[in-house]
């Protein structure tokens, strides 16, 4: 190939290549699109890239296992009313059922208001 692909945004891996629209990582298994402006902005994201803000409604989209007990947040869990905060889970709220817990923003998906 005569072009040069952009490295991984997750993984710095530069064995990325295009597959339809998008390119895909195969170390990581990422997939992102070219013409995406870089994660650089400071935005925290759910796991479809909409942005996430203070108060928006978001929904699980996989099993989340509680750490610590045997309970599970079940997919399609609403939430609604999340904080967002600095660190690995980058949402503070409280979920229905459990009780307040951080998420992982790449767990959910933003729910239209």
């Amino acid at each position: 190939m005569t072009d040069t692909l952009p490295p991984c945004p997750e993984c710095a891996s530069t064995l990325t290549y295009p597959m339809d629209a998008l390119l895909v990582c195969p170390e990581c298994g990422h997939e992102w699109s070219p013409d995406a402006a870089p994660d650089g902005d400071g935005a925290v994201r759910d796991a479809v890239g909409n942005i996430l803000r203070d108060g928006d409604t978001v929904t699980v989209i996989k099993d989340l296992k509680v750490k610590g007990t045997s309970t599970v947040v079940k997919v399609g869990t609403k939430v609604r009313g999340i904080r967002l905060i600095d660190g690995d889970h980058d949402i503070d709220c409280k979920v229905p059922g459990i009780g307040q817990m951080g998420l992982k923003s790449q767990f959910v998906k933003k729910v239209a208001d």
